[in-house]
């Protein structure tokens, strides 16, 4: 076990998966000898060489396109998209190319492609560096969706990504890149997809959650503790496929979802958790399914703290959901 910071541990998966296999191909914009813009590659194009470390010209749709060829020709590339902001040059590539190949072929060809992006708020990257826009990509059939939310995940996540059959898309929540620390298992360390993590049992309150909101809902669970409301807490971890059975055994248990993710609310991924719940555990719910969300504006610069949900909106919806019911 060694202690990491989540980036850290993104760069400790990325080491490890390029040491086991050697098809495994990274490529993107300062990626190599810089190490990318957040550092997450960095000593990587040293210890492997300019051949499996790819600084790429800036053109997210080449970036993507050169990477399904060589998901199609057998490699296993992650291509790094330097900010999620800029992924949509790439759209039609994803959406349309890459979810689309094992189906269309009849898994001849399963086009093994990790995209890594970080997202998200709370670094001052204003409107067109913190996005959060993993919804437009768990709509779409023939993609999974990945967001980490400790290092242990982050590494273990990634590389049970990098070995799955399935394009992958894997967000990584930059806010918390050095401000979160922890025990991360050595060597060939798989966190499986599809499975939620319990991060704090509780009886009272679910909130199910995500990536950088994690750590802020543990922080207005601990407030709500000493109000004697005891909160569970549900990292998804892996957004498609859902681990849907431990969102609904944590609901049945508490009757009092409260959804958080730092994404827009209208259409945002919490309304899908929302409609199954009221499909799905309608008849144990004791209060209405709440969303503590951001707004429905492009990202404020300026007013990026009261955009981002806050320990305080948690615990408000928390005190809404108490008195409901």
């Amino acid at each position: 076990m060694t202690e990491l910071t989540l980036v850290q541990a993104v760069n400790r998966g990325l080491f490890e998966a390029m040491k086991k296999d050697p098809d495994v191909i990274l490529l993107g914009e300062d990626i190599g000898v810089n190490g990318g813009v957040f550092r997450a590659t960095e000593g990587l194009h040293k210890e492997f060489g300019a051949e499996r470390v790819i600084d790429t010209p800036l053109s997210e749709t080449g970036i993507i396109g050169a990477a399904i060829g060589m998901a199609l020709y057998g490699l296993k590339p992650v291509p790094e998209i330097q900010f999620q902001d800029f992924i949509y040059p790439a759209f039609d590539q994803i959406v349309s190319e890459l979810a689309k190949y094992r189906y269309r072929s009849g898994g001849q060809y399963p086009c093994h492609v990790v995209i890594r992006s970080p997202y998200g708020g709370g670094v001052k990257g204003g409107l067109y560096h913190s996005q959060s826009a993993e919804a437009y990509f768990a709509h779409t059939a023939g993609l999974k969706v990945v967001i980490p939310s400790s290092p242990a995940d982050a590494k273990g996540l990634l590389l049970s990504s990098i070995h799955d059959e399935d394009p992958v898309l894997f967000f990584e929540p930059k806010r918390i890149y050095r401000s979160v620390t922890g025990e991360v298992p050595d060597g060939d360390h798989r966190v499986p997809l599809g499975q939620a993590a319990t991060v704090r049992e509780g009886t009272d309150v679910s909130i199910l959650a995500y990536g950088a909101m994690i750590p802020v809902a543990a922080l207005a669970a601990e407030k709500l503790q000493e109000q004697n409301i005891s909160v569970e807490i549900i990292d998804l971890r892996t957004l498609v496929p859902l681990d849907e059975k431990a969102v609904l055994a944590s609901v049945e248990k508490t009757g009092r979802p409260i959804i958080l993710h730092e994404a827009p609310r209208f259409c945002g991924y919490g309304a899908e958790l929302a409609a199954i719940l009221a499909e799905k555990a309608l008849y144990s719910l004791k209060s209405p399914v709440l969303r503590v969300t951001g707004y429905d504006t492009p990202f404020p610069y300026a007013l990026e703290h009261l955009y981002l949900p806050s320990p305080e909106r948690v615990i408000a919806a928390v005190h809404t959901s108490m008195k409901s019911g």
